[in-house]
């Protein structure tokens, strides 16, 4: 242990002035077997602070060949170690000078042992959660209706807790997720429902519309489960409901949906691409408005992230193109869309890439960032910054 008198002459050997001091002097010393192992760094933001400082917890996800990332109840950060050129000491207990009082008198010694020490610690940065596992987990076991097939029954399936220990994200956007891509929770396990059954369900419900001459603004849930009740089971007619309208309760205490009539013509246009490779876009227009409930009005506009329209050609086409079965990466989906066509206009680009925008940030940003820009006919198109591989 070092005394007050051998700090003081080191202090004139730096030819340091003692009153440009703090009179609390600290000495460090290592404590037995202290190596840079023992600790991991980690430097968080102050919302990241008060959430552990109020219990809740981080947890790091990613499987064995996945980079991993730490997620909060409702955020996902990506982990990064950064190195410094500093060693940094772990000293439990060590006060900093604003900590300590204003007068501290007399030059006095506070001895502090070390407890650990690394050349590196952990940055944690907002990223988007990734999702697209999800989905292609959940197709393993897709939902046909009842009774299950044998195949169906031995498949594997997931509760939530699984999920959250599959998927680099967290629970909230898990859960946001489920919704987005209208999975069911059918006995514990989270389904993707089969498309096929799907657009059955939806069109049971849209015909006993149509034929209880009903305003899509106002779908009673209970008439619905009676009447459809012999060919479907009534959780499904309700979960449809759920995935296609909006749930409120009316004047009577009656539970009730608003159909949402975009929702309603996406889903049959998909079905109507889905078995197609190009699409005479006149001719579809034609066969997908005759294909909506009668009321219900489709446009072009409701197509945006699921099809693509080639206004190039001779007779104009649209084919199936979901944001969702695109690359995650950044770099890919743009190397993706590239090799699909040369050239974008950003109307036609901005939908496929609106979901890789961090906060703050555009699609105009990106388009900077990963394509280049030129005039074509008087209209601005961006092509790839490098050759597209083939």
């Amino acid at each position: 242990m070092r005394t007050l008198e051998e700090v003081q002459a080191t202090t004139q050997i730096a030819k340091l002035k003692e009153e440009d001091l703090q009179s609390a002097i600290h000495c460090l010393s290592f404590g037995e077997h202290v190596s840079s192992g023992d600790y991991c760094l980690m430097e968080l933001d102050e919302k990241l602070c008060k959430h552990i400082e109020s219990g809740q917890s981080l947890v790091i996800r990613g499987d064995k060949d996945e980079h991993a990332v730490m997620c909060s109840e409702d955020e996902t950060y990506d982990l990064k170690i950064a190195d410094t050129s500093n060693l940094l000491l772990l000293i439990p207990g060590c006060t900093t000078p604003d900590q300590l009082p204003g007068d501290q008198g007399r030059p006095h010694l506070i001895h502090s042992q070390i407890w650990g020490f690394s050349n590196s610690y952990w940055e944690v940065r907002r990223q988007r959660p990734k999702l697209k596992k999800l989905k292609k987990l959940l197709m393993e076991s897709p939902y046909e209706g009842s009774p299950p097939s044998q195949e169906e029954s031995s498949a594997q399936k997931y509760t939530m807790e699984d999920l959250l220990d599959r998927i680099q994200a967290s629970k909230a956007e898990i859960a946001a997720q489920l919704e987005n891509i209208h999975a069911c929770n059918i006995d514990g396990f989270w389904r993707m429902l089969d498309f096929d059954y799907e657009m059955k369900l939806l069109g049971h419900v849209m015909q006993l519309v149509d034929s209880e001459s009903w305003s899509f603004s106002k779908v009673p849930l209970r008439t619905c489960q009676q009447e459809l009740g012999p060919l479907e089971p009534q959780e499904m007619i309700e979960h449809c409901l759920n995935c296609y309208g909006r749930r409120y309760t009316d004047e009577e205490g009656e539970v009730c949906f608003a159909l949402n009539e975009d929702k309603v013509c996406q889903a049959t246009a998909h079905m109507l691409l889905q078995n197609a490779v190009k699409f005479n876009l006149s001719e579809f227009q034609e066969v997908w408005q005759q294909s909506v409930p009668e009321g219900m009005s489709t446009r072009l506009d409701q197509l945006k992230g699921i099809a693509l329209l080639d206004r190039s050609t001779r007779p104009e086409t649209i084919c199936l193109l979901r944001v969702e079965d695109l690359p995650e990466d950044t770099p890919e989906r743009f190397n993706c869309l590239f090799s699909m066509r040369e050239k974008w206009t950003q109307d036609d680009i901005a939908p496929y890439i609106q979901d890789l925008c961090g906060e703050k940030q555009t699609t105009g940003a990106l388009l900077t960032k990963y394509a280049r820009s030129s005039m074509q006919n008087g209209l601005k198109v961006y092509n790839s910054r490098r050759p597209v591989a083939t």
